[in-house]
C-alpha cells in the first residue's frame, strides 16, 4: 500500500512502557512515518524513557502514580490522548515498548480494515527478537506462532479501528492480566471481528533467561483465566471456563485419581504412577502433533508439549493467587527488575 493510501485513513500509534531503555528507542525508531501522531504512555519510568520518547518526537503521557498501573489503563489513556491530538483518527496501532514493528506491516493491516468494514482488529505474527538465545525465548516464540484467519482474540500488539475501540470503551482498566481477550470478547459481542494475518507484525523481546521468569509468565496466564471466568464465565462464550477446567483437571484431578488408585491397590502403585505419567506424556505428544502445520521442528514441538504440561502447575498457582488477591489485584511481571525501576507488566494472550 502506498503512503498516500495509508495517510488517507488517518492512523496513529500508542506505545506503552516502563523502564524499557534501548528497547523503547528501537521501538520508536521502527514506527513508519505514516503513523502520526505517536503517543507514548509512561508508567513511572526512572531510566529516562520519557525524555527519550520526547526526543524521538512522540507526544508523552505520564500516568498518575496515585492510581494502579496496568497495560489496560496505559493503552486507554494513550488512545484518549491520540484522539485529542488527532480527532479524526480512524485507526490506531498499539505497540508495547519492548517490540519493534516489522517493515510493511502497517500497509497490509490497513488494507484489511479498508476492505472489510466488519473487522475491528488486525494482528499478525509476533516473533522473538532473540528466539534461540534461551529455551524460554524459544517457547515464547512458539506461543506467538498461531494459524492466521478469523480469531477470538489478539495480543497486546494490534491495529484497531478507532470507532470500534471507542464504542466498547476500550480496555477494562481493572483487568491486570488477559485484558486483550476480555476486550475482544466485548468487540465480538458487538458484532465485530478480529483477524490474524500471516504477515510478520513485530519483533518482541521477552528477555527470559531463567526458569523462574518462564514460571511467572505461566502463572500470569492462570491468573488471567481465573479472572476471565469470574468476569464472563457465566456468559454464552463461557470465557475462561474451559481453560480453568483444564488446569484443575491436569494438576489436581489426575494426580488425585492416581493417589486414590494407588491407595486402593497398594501393591500396584508403581503401575498406577506409571499410568498417570503416561497420560501426561500422551497429552504432551498430542499437543506436539497438533502443531505439525505451523512450520516448527519436531524437537521444538515436543519441547512445547512438555512445557505446556509443566506450565499447568504454574497456572494453578496463578488461579490460586487470583482468588487470594481478587479484591486487590496486583501485576505479575516475569521480567527482571532493571537498575532504577520496575518494569510495567504487559499481560499477553494466554
Amino acid at each position: 500500500m502506498s503512503a498516500e493510501r495509508v495517510e488517507s485513513m488517518r492512523v496513529g500509534a500508542v506505545v506503552i512502557g516502563r523502564n524499557e531503555g534501548e528497547r523503547l528507542a528501537r521501538c520508536l525508531a521502527s514506527l513508519p512515518p505514516e503513523l502520526s501522531p505517536v503517543v507514548y504512555v509512561d508508567s513511572g519510568s526512572t531510566d529516562g524513557s520519557v525524555e527519550r520518547a520526547a526526543a524521538a518526537g512522540a507526544k508523552v503521557v505520564v500516568l498518575d502514580s496515585s492510581k494502579p498501573f496496568s497495560a489496560a489503563r496505559a493503552r486507554n489513556e494513550g488512545f484518549e490522548a491520540l484522539r485529542a491530538a488527532s480527532p479524526n483518527v480512524e485507526a490506531v496501532q498499539f505497540v508495547d515498548g519492548d517490540c519493534e514493528m516489522s517493515p510493511g506491516w502497517l500497509g497490509r493491516a490497513l488494507e484489511t480494515l479498508r476492505t472489510d468494514p466488519g473487522v475491528a482488529i488486525v494482528c499478525g505474527r509476533v516473533r522473538e527478537r532473540a528466539r534461540n538465545a534461551t529455551v524460554y525465548n524459544r517457547l515464547c516464540d512458539m506461543e506467538f506462532n498461531r494459524l492466521p484467519g478469523e480469531v477470538r482474540a489478539c495480543g497486546g500488539i494490534f491495529l484497531s479501528r478507532a470507532s470500534a475501540f471507542a464504542a466498547v470503551g476500550g480496555f477494562d482498566p481493572g483487568v491486570v492480566a488477559g485484558e486483550e481477550p476480555e476486550m475482544c470478547l466485548r468487540l465480538r459481542s458487538a458484532g465485530h471481528r478480529i483477524v490474524r494475518l500471516p504477515d510478520d507484525m513485530c519483533l518482541h523481546d521477552s528477555a527470559m533467561t531463567r526458569f523462574g521468569q518462564w514460571w511467572k509468565r505461566c502463572q500470569r496466564s492462570g491468573y488471567a483465566y481465573a479472572l476471565a471466568a469470574a468476569m464472563h464465565g457465566s456468559g454464552p462464550d463461557r470465557h475462561g471456563v474451559r481453560e480453568l477446567r483444564s488446569i484443575w483437571m491436569w494438576t489436581v484431578g489426575l494426580p488425585l485419581a492416581g493417589l486414590v488408585g494407588a491407595a486402593l491397590a497398594v501393591a500396584w502403585w508403581p503401575v498406577v504412577a506409571a499410568s498417570v505419567l503416561a497420560v501426561y506424556a500422551a497429552q504432551a505428544a498430542r499437543i506436539a502433533w497438533g502443531r505439525r502445520g505451523l512450520g516448527e521442528r519436531i524437537g521444538d514441538r515436543v519441547l512445547l508439549g512438555a512445557a505446556t504440561m509443566v506450565g499447568k502447575f504454574a497456572q494453578l498457582a496463578g488461579t490460586i493467587r487470583y482468588w487470594r488477591e481478587r479484591e486487590r489485584p496486583r501485576l505479575i511481571e516475569y521480567k527482571d527488575v532493571p537498575a532504577g525501576g520496575v518494569r510495567e507488566a504487559r499481560p499477553s494472550v494466554p
